[in-house]
């Protein structure tokens, strides 16, 4: 039996209103619930009272835990409601989510604890791009179908990059949708196919019954005049009658001719009329989608019941049809070659045989989609550290003194700093530091020299190095015995840094004014990494250290912090108040329990402070300097 998670399911339509991606959503969460997983649906909406009962909720959860945001494991999904729906992808005006509704979503994803964060079609701006942007879980996304206008026309398009850089698994419906996002945003898409609910039995059909076509306004938006104008090519043709599914009847934009009134016929969505009764009732479906409103998902269900599909030649319809097979194709907006082929329809009963012979086998129902989608979260949890780390270590621990500890910090024998190692002992000793980690870039000189030193400031010195590697951005060795030579590729310093015994721990790793590790880099090496800088105050954007807080929170990864002062004056900046240890175990299991302290940061003033004691100051008076700071930081009280 899988591990139950808790689990979101985020869609950016207004839950309630007919969509593919709405539907999509309710029967795979159904599936999920079932199997006694705990989930949530988070979607906007045009209800105020459900709305303003999420918002209670989620004020309710900060206040007393936030276990009751989600339901018990067995229980069918809950639906959070985080306000006003913005207008579709296509025609929408703004290019930010409204204020309340960003805040809502951050404060749910800060307080709810999930293990999944599944978002559909996250495109900016919408309630799923921002759930991908505050997420603290393993992410999931799914590209339903997504346009090339759409796509095309994204604001700021690396910004969205970057923002699907957090997705751990991109799912795509179709082989189409994957190559359709494959070239516009790079990476590894896994198809995984919509499910069909079970078809409404089909009607007996006496002999001689016309020709009945079926047309669904509802999901193909703005495609009806193409079909219209095709009918009334075929005025002159017996045999045929259309029933049009929609929710706001016909329309001056597609008038229906008078001769032609008694064979359209319109019919709105009710108990009695639904899509599954109109797809059974009809012989062909058509879809004419000039590719901006495609829905695949309509073609599965009309095959599933038994109709033969005319449709546009999009590549995400000759997908659903197994490669145009069981279909007639027409080119987009072409109303006379849609017409010629509802016209050999009619005129010949044979080819409707043989295209519904032709037809793809039965569609898979959403039982096999929640097989797939479920094997695919126990994987991304597989990936996640054991929280527990070593209980016997802890043990030995409880009795140790609390210090105040540095993780990240530069002496003079790194090329970007002029810190005397005399100077870095002596501020540590001042600041009440009772451990430092001395990191300088590429070397380890300086904290060997800091450890030979150290006993007379009474400061413990742990080992570090910020190697360079060949592309990847940078890592920390800490508890090292010798140097790293930078230009090593990721897995090569990762490699050595466990050869000798340390711990990898990934500084600023989001950082991106530095060269600095990304997701894509990150992942390889996850299963090694032993902890993450989460908090940096030399970050100068804020939301860089965030991310580094939700990357940690999603993989479970013990969170450290560090100065990474080059100057003295920013040292112990943030410093971390954990159990005493000895050696790299001890330390890894004091840091899990650790509590990080932070202070109102004073970056411009140290930034400035590191411009003046390097680049600004000649090398004669930088050494001359050096040794007046040695002789001040030396000199005995």
């Amino acid at each position: 039996m899988p591990e139950p998670l808790a689990i979101a399911h985020v869609t950016p339509h207004p839950w309630g209103t007919p969509h593919e991606v709405n539907r999509h959503v309710q029967r795979v969460c159904d599936d999920l619930a079932a199997r006694g997983h705990r989930v949530i649906i988070v979607a906007p909406s045009d209800s105020q009272e459900l709305v303003r009962t999420t918002r209670a909720d989620i004020r309710r959860a900060h206040r007393e835990g936030p276990e009751d945001l989600l339901p018990a494991p067995g229980e069918p999904p809950r639906v959070l409601a985080v306000g006003e729906a913005l207008p579709a992808f296509t025609t929408r005006t703004r290019s930010t989510l409204p204020i309340d509704v960003s805040r809502t979503i951050e404060d749910l994803f800060t307080v709810a604890p999930l293990d999944v964060c599944h978002v559909h079609e996250p495109f900016a701006p919408s309630t799923s791009a921002a759930a991908l942007r505050h997420s603290r879980a393993l992410n999931v996304s799914t590209f339903h179908t997504p346009t090339e206008r759409l796509l095309s026309t994204q604001v700021a398009r690396k910004l969205v990059a970057l923002v699907f850089g957090r997705i751990d698994t991109r799912i795509a419906s179709f082989p189409a949708t994957r190559e359709l996002m494959g070239r516009f945003f790079p990476g590894d898409y896994v198809v995984v196919r919509p499910g069909v609910d079970a078809p409404a039995e089909r009607p007996a059909r006496p002999d001689g019954t016309p020709l009945r076509l079926a047309f669904v306004d509802i999901e193909e938006r703005g495609a009806l005049r193409t079909f219209l104008r095709a009918l009334r090519r075929l005025a002159d043709v017996d045999g045929w009658e259309a029933t049009v599914l929609s929710a706001s009847g016909p329309s001056s934009a597609a008038p229906i001719p008078e001769r032609l009134r008694e064979r359209i016929r319109f019919v709105e969505p009710s108990d009695a009329v639904d899509e599954a009764s109109v797809l059974a009732a009809a012989d062909v479906l058509v879809c004419a989608s000039d590719g901006d409103d495609p829905a695949p998902d309509l073609v599965l269900r009309g095959l599933a019941a038994g109709t033969v599909p005319l449709l546009t030649r999009l590549p995400v319809y000759e997908d659903a049809t197994g490669g145009g097979d069981g279909a007639l194709l027409f080119e987009r907006k072409d109303t006379e070659t849609l017409a010629a082929q509802l016209r050999r329809l009619v005129e010949d009963p044979a080819l409707l045989a043989r295209l519904r012979d032709a037809a793809p086998a039965a569609a898979r129902d959403w039982t096999a989609v929640a097989d797939e989608l479920e094997g695919i979260y126990q994987a991304l949890a597989g990936r996640r550290h054991d929280p527990t780390g070593d209980p016997e270590i802890r043990a030995r621990l409880q009795d140790r003194r609390i210090i105040e500890v540095d993780l990240h910090m530069h002496t003079d024998h790194s090329s970007d700093s002029a810190t005397p190692v005399e100077v870095l002992l002596a501020t540590a000793q001042a600041q009440g530091l009772g451990a430092i980690a001395v990191t300088d870039h590429n070397e380890v000189s300086g904290a060997f020299e800091a450890q030979a030193k150290a006993a007379a400031y009474d400061v413990k010195i742990i080992i570090g190095e910020e190697v360079k590697t060949e592309h990847q951005g940078e890592v920390i060795g800490l508890f090292l015995t010798e140097k790293i030579p930078r230009g090593l590729s990721m897995a090569d310093t990762v490699a050595e840094i466990k050869r000798q015994g340390g711990l990898v721990y990934v500084p600023h790793p989001f950082d991106r004014m530095h060269a600095v590790p990304d997701y894509e880099h990150l992942l390889p090496i996850l299963d090694d990494i032993d902890a993450i800088e989460i908090y940096n105050p030399r970050v100068a954007i804020g939301a860089f250290n965030e991310e580094a807080q939700r990357f940690a929170a999603k993989y479970r990864i013990v969170a450290g912090a560090g100065s990474d002062s080059h100057v003295a004056q920013g040292l112990g900046s943030v410093r971390i108040r954990m159990r005493d240890f000895d050696g790299p175990q001890e330390f890894l299991e004091s840091l899990r329990e650790a509590e990080i302290v932070t202070k109102s940061g004073t970056l411009l003033y140290v930034q400035a402070l590191k411009f003046l004691e390097t680049k600004a100051t000649p090398a004669g008076a930088r050494e001359k300097r050096r040794a007046r700071r040695v002789k001040r930081a030396t000199r005995k009280p």
